[in-house]
């Protein structure tokens, strides 16, 4: 059994499949929750306060429902990051950008900006430099034109964003079987992202997903669009929907 210590370990690589040690000497944005363990002189703080007195943040950092979830790491060490027991990897960005689903996105240098993609639960880095990203299982890298399942996409990078895809048979259903369909009396297979264009499609190795509590957020925020009848039409299928969960 290895022993680390602050010399040791690696700088900016895996320590194992699970773990990454990021050689801190300034600032990274930092998922709460991916920070196992670090050495050195490092102070976490949360993004919204250190805008506050660094005016770059929120230059850098442009996207308000994720905002809370996010940290500003700054000082000098090694921070070590984790995600679930899931295979982590880093990443560079060279004057590109990538879309990434929000949950597996653990960390970026300072260098790239983050913004919110207009596709939910996934957010985009532009720019040249280093990200880490959690997936479950090894990444699958595919090209379009392509279908991939919601659950299994990880991400996609230098191509148009997805349009959503249902199959025939689930098309040609009566009314009320699509409406049952929404209220999640679906297969969980008639429901995919179709990629066309150049680029590329990152997959993880399942379809086991970590509910992402951004996307109740960002449906709470949009439902102020709904009138009072569309409002409590929306709440009593959701209500129907929640009673069919075993």
């Amino acid at each position: 059994m290895q022993t680390w210590n602050a010399a040791s370990l690696p700088v900016d690589d895996n320590v194992n499949p699970y773990v990454f040690c990021v050689a801190l000497s300034g600032e990274w944005f930092m998922s709460k929750g991916a920070m196992l363990a670090y050495y050195g002189d490092v102070r976490f703080e949360a993004v919204t306060a250190y805008s506050a007195v660094q005016a770059w943040v929120a230059a850098r950092f442009s996207s308000p429902v994720y905002v809370q979830d996010w940290v500003v790491a700054a000082g000098h060490g090694k921070v070590l990051l984790g995600d679930r027991g899931f295979d982590l990897n880093a990443y560079d960005l060279d004057e590109g950008n990538l879309t990434i689903k929000a949950n597996n996105l653990l960390a970026f240098d300072r260098r790239l900006e983050l913004k919110q993609s207009i596709v939910p639960g996934f957010v985009t880095l532009l720019g040249t430099g280093k990200f880490i990203a959690s997936s479950n299982g090894p990444v699958i890298f595919v090209e379009p034109p392509f279908r991939a399942d919601p659950d299994a996409l990880l991400g996609w990078a230098d191509c148009p964003s997805p349009s959503v895809h249902h199959d025939t048979e689930w098309m040609a259903s009566s009314m009320a079987g699509m409406v049952q369909g929404m209220l999640g009396r679906v297969s969980g297979e008639e429901r995919q992202y179709d990629f066309t264009g150049q680029g590329t499609i990152l997959l993880q190795s399942s379809e086991i997903a970590r509910e992402d509590p951004a996307v109740l957020r960002l449906i709470e925020s949009q439902t102020q669009l709904l009138t009072n009848s569309q409002a409590g039409s929306l709440g009593q299928r959701l209500m129907a929907r929640a009673q069919q969960q075993p």
